[in-house]
C-alpha cells in the first residue's frame, strides 16, 4: 500500500478470472454488470480492488461482486441517496445494494446510477499516481 491506498493495476484480466470463479449464471449476471457500467463508464479504468472489480475514474467510480445470494453494487453513500426511492425494492445501506441472482438487474437504474457517478467525478481533480 502506498499513502493507504491500496496498490491500482489496471488489469481486466484479474477480473476476468474473478468472473471465471463463479458458476455460469453467476458469471453471466457479473459480465451483465461489467458490460452495463462499461458502457456509461468508458474512460475509466478496470482493476480488483478490495478483492472486487472496480472502475476508476479520478478515484473509485464503483465496485460490483458476486456475494452468496446476490451481486453487490457499491457507487458510493451519495448514489445510494439520490436514487434511494427507486432502491426501495432491494436491500441497499449507505455505501451498496444488493441485487438478487434470481431477479433480471435494474439496467436502467444501474445507468443512470454509473451515470451519476461519472459525472461526480470528472468533476475531481485527477490524482496523481
Amino acid at each position: 500500500m502506498l499513502n493507504n491506498c491500496p496498490i491500482i493495476r489496471n488489469m481486466s484480466n484479474e477480473i476476468d478470472q474473478y468472473l471465471k470463479s463463479f458458476p455460469l449464471p453467476v458469471r453471466k449476471k457479473l459480465a451483465q454488470m461489467r458490460s452495463l457500467i462499461r458502457k456509461d463508464a468508458h474512460l475509466a479504468t478496470e482493476a480488483m480492488k478490495y478483492g472486487m472489480p472496480t472502475f476508476i475514474l479520478n478515484g473509485n467510480l464503483v465496485h460490483f461482486a458476486a456475494l452468496k445470494n446476490h451481486l453487490g453494487f457499491f457507487p458510493t453513500p451519495r448514489a445510494i441517496l439520490k436514487y434511494q426511492k427507486e432502491l426501495t425494492a432491494y436491500h441497499w445501506s449507505k455505501g451498496g445494494v444488493q441485487f438478487p441472482l434470481e431477479q433480471p438487474l435494474p439496467e436502467k437504474l444501474i445507468s443512470r446510477i454509473v451515470k451519476f457517478r461519472v459525472k461526480e467525478n470528472l468533476k475531481k481533480v485527477p490524482k496523481q499516481q
